[in-house]
């Protein structure tokens, strides 16, 4: 849970060298779904033999959480340790109407500390946290940078930036992106360690087209839906669009194997401290909807809900689990255990101390950090771990919406500040799947005011404003 002012202090390791020091490599996906890797402990119809050995190779971490379930507050978090609230990016940045917004380059990213200690940077892929040259990668920490500044591009043949200058590219995105990332590791200073943030396109949307074998697997695959007898439910499109999404996560996976083939063929795995994770999870037709946290009915028409004053017809803003929830392991030699799970929660505010703890360095002082150092947990030095989870979505573009939620392990409970009616109450133990609105149970009464009050003070805690809201009644 955050506090006003967390300052973080790690023990700098004197005796080490510069050389000494692991190399990170970071991988994040975009829109890939808990559900979506073959580690996954559910039903799954994923074919990802690479990262299943990823995940085996270190440590699985099945309850990591974003603390906002759509991609530039997501990334900005992961970037700063902040919530988007606190640096301004509360939902996806338009480029149309936000084309001059982005992430202040004053503002502190991991990126920028492991580059300022003597570590050569790279970002392959996407930023989406700001168009303009005063929001651009290499502003905020990286050496280098070949990719997409904005948020929405094609899944073949795009225009990405390189050295500078967009150019246009032949060939399937998520290949190109991994020949680059491939390039930078051969290129790379040897008398330094590496940071190389590798930000996949994929699987977002549209998924297609995908290498013919990625598409194999799932050409014929009639896939089990995971809420099938939801009223309306469009069945037919949910399961053309499952095909279609698993083939692309495939193409992440294959060439996740290209890039730990590289790793391995220049000597340079058992010092390189591998994180796989995604943006933000995702909807295949769970609870009625696609998408993510700003997510879309798939259901027919006949069976749509009526629009409201904020929310159009079709929408369905959410902060479910299957958007919350990201894929995550870190391989981390000498420190993680091949095989093991650890099943506290975490979010990917922690990545920030962790990777500097890692890189064997600290957050200068006064430094605001929400996030916690990952290091004892997993090294197995903990005890106590908190598993509560706050996380916000102010929804501003398809509808309106001030979602803050709080996750315990038995406990969710969403409340919309701005739409009322659309507060909800989850009990995860007895319904993991989200299906059934509790909040209107008396029984659960001291429940809600309970989570109400956890949700109050984490907003307190980092100056979460609402225009516009009530904060003070529980629901």
């Amino acid at each position: 849970m955050p506090s006003r002012c967390v300052f973080i202090a790690l023990a700098c390791f004197a005796s080490s060298t510069l050389a000494d020091r692991p190399n990170i490599l970071f991988i994040m996906t975009d829109d890939q779904a808990p559900w979506a890797v073959g580690s996954f402990d559910g039903p799954t119809h994923a074919d990802t033999p690479h990262l299943n050995r990823l995940f085996e190779q270190g440590t699985y971490l099945p309850n990591t959480f974003v603390v906002t379930p759509v991609c530039s507050p997501s990334r900005a978090a992961l970037a700063t340790s902040r919530y988007g609230s606190e640096v301004g990016i509360t939902d996806w940045l338009h480029p149309k109407t936000e084309a001059d917004h982005g992430l202040d380059p004053k503002t502190t990213t991991w990126y920028e500390i492991l580059q300022s200690t003597g570590y050569h940077t790279g970002l392959v892929g996407k930023w989406h946290l700001g168009l303009l040259d005063q929001f651009h990668p290499t502003k905020t920490g990286f050496n280098y940078f070949m990719g997409h500044r904005g948020g929405g591009w094609s899944p073949s043949n795009p225009t990405l930036e390189k050295n500078g200058a967009n150019q246009k590219f032949e060939g399937l995105t998520t290949d190109i992106l991994s020949d680059h990332a491939i390039g930078f590791l051969n290129e790379r200073p040897t008398d330094k360690p590496f940071l190389l943030v590798l930000h996949y396109r994929a699987p977002h949307s549209r998924w297609l087209p995908v290498a013919p074998e990625d598409w194999a697997p799932f050409e014929n695959l009639k896939p089990a839906l995971p809420h099938p007898n939801y009223a309306g439910l469009d069945i037919p499109r949910v399961e053309k669009m499952t095909r279609e999404y698993l083939a692309s996560v495939r193409g992440v996976d294959r060439n996740v194997g290209q890039i730990m083939k590289t790793l391995n063929d220049l000597g340079q795995a058992d010092n390189t401290v591998v994180v796989f994770t995604s943006d933000h999870g995702y909807n295949m037709g769970h609870n009625g909807i696609w998408h993510k946290g700003n997510g879309h009915w798939v259901l027919k028409k006949d069976a749509l809900p009526p629009a409201t004053d904020n929310i159009p017809r079709g929408q369905r803003p959410n902060m479910y689990d299957a958007s919350l929830k990201v894929p995550t392991a870190i391989r981390w030699p000498g420190v993680t255990t091949p095989g093991s799970v650890i099943q506290s929660s975490v979010t990917q505010l922690d990545w920030f101390p962790t990777m500097v703890a890692i890189a064997e360095t600290t957050v200068p002082a006064g430094k605001i950090v929400r996030g916690r150092n990952l290091a004892p947990l997993l090294s197995g030095n903990t005890s106590e771990w908190q598993n509560d989870v706050f996380s916000q979505y102010s929804t501003k573009h398809q509808s309106t919406t001030h979602m803050r939620c709080i996750r315990t392990p038995e406990w969710k409970l969403v409340r919309d500040f701005l739409n009322a009616d659309r507060d909800e109450l989850f009990h995860l133990t007895t319904d993991p799947g989200e299906t059934t609105n509790v909040i209107g149970d008396a029984a659960n009464r001291s429940i809600v005011q309970n989570l109400h009050a956890k949700i109050l003070s984490n907003m307190r805690a980092i100056d979460d404003t609402l225009p516009n809201a009530v904060r003070s009644a529980a629901p």
